[in-house]
């Protein structure tokens, strides 16, 4: 199982889409673990929505969309605003 996941930095105001096959280790990477990337400038991160998908190549497809505009824009405008 892969899980399409959403990650937000209320703080900097910063969203994060990935995928991954173990959330929670995953997860502790953004926020603790992890020594060089994106996501360590804009800690504490917080999950506001996940997706699981039966294949790697499910999860890449649905992350590719949620990182275009229309993706980021329904993430703004349904997971944000709610």
């Amino acid at each position: 199982m892969f899980t399409v996941y959403i990650l937000y930095s209320e703080e900097y105001d910063k969203i994060y889409i990935g995928y991954t096959s173990n959330l929670e280790e995953r997860f502790k990477s953004h926020n603790e673990l992890g020594t060089k990337g994106w996501t360590i400038k804009y800690r504490p991160w917080k999950i506001i929505y996940t997706e699981r998908f039966n294949t790697k190549k499910e999860a890449m497809r649905r992350e590719k969309k949620l990182k275009g505009g229309q993706g980021r824009k329904w993430i703004r405008n349904t997971l944000l605003k709610g």
